[in-house]
Formats: C-alpha cells, sequence, structure tokens
C-alpha cells in the first residue's frame, strides 16, 4: 500500500497532465490557469478521501466504499471546476471521471507491482 506523499505525487503525476491537457484543448483555458485547477482539485479532495478509506482498506466492502467515495470525489472536482471557471458544463464532470480512473488505475497498477 502507497504511503500518502507517494499516493499523492502519483495522483498529481496522473492528474494534473490530464485536467491541464483537456482543460487548455477543450475548454481553450490558459495552460497555467489549466495546471492549477487540476492541482487545486486535487489538494481540495485527495487528503480528505485518502483519511476517510484509511479504516476501510482491509475490510471486505473496500471495493464498493471506494467506488462510492470516487464518485463523490468526481462530483466535487467537477463542482470545483466549474466554479473557478466560470461554466456549467456537464462535461466537467466527464473530465473529472476520466482524470480520477487513470489515477485510480495508476495506484492499482502501482500497487500490484
Amino acid at each position: 500500500m502507497l504511503r500518502y506523499p507517494a499516493a499523492l505525487a502519483l495522483t498529481l503525476a496522473v492528474e494534473i497532465p490530464a485536467y491541464a491537457a483537456a482543460l487548455r484543448w477543450g475548454w481553450a483555458v490558459p495552460w497555467r490557469r489549466a495546471v492549477l485547477c487540476g492541482l487545486g482539485v486535487n489538494l481540495a479532495t485527495h487528503p480528505l478521501l485518502w483519511w476517510l478509506l484509511g479504516p476501510w482498506t482491509a475490510r471486505e466492502a473496500y471495493p464498493l466504499v471506494l467506488l462510492v467515495a470516487e464518485l463523490a470525489v468526481c462530483g466535487a472536482e467537477a463542482v470545483l471546476l466549474a466554479w473557478w471557471l466560470g461554466r456549467r458544463d456537464p462535461l466537467l464532470a466527464v473530465l473529472a471521471v476520466a482524470a480520477n480512473a487513470a489515477s485510480v488505475l495508476a495506484g492499482f497498477i502501482y500497487a500490484s507491482a
């Protein structure tokens, strides 16, 4: 299992480029702002998610708890992006799901190696 600094670093390494590229090319957000949005949503959600999931990792219900928690994070990140960018675009939720799915997959790959 990853320790928190490594988990945060992995998440940021995967999600910041995903958010930045999509926001730049899909929404014409300037690069610096796109990168800061990717960083910001993760700093707002990752610590809380990590500490809330900790007690569940060894339990049988962990996969379901993880799924529900990640969906909540995706919703929160989409709302934050919409607020920061001043846009009401449902595709921001799709972006949040894609970025979070990529980082969860990276975490699973790392943990199984």
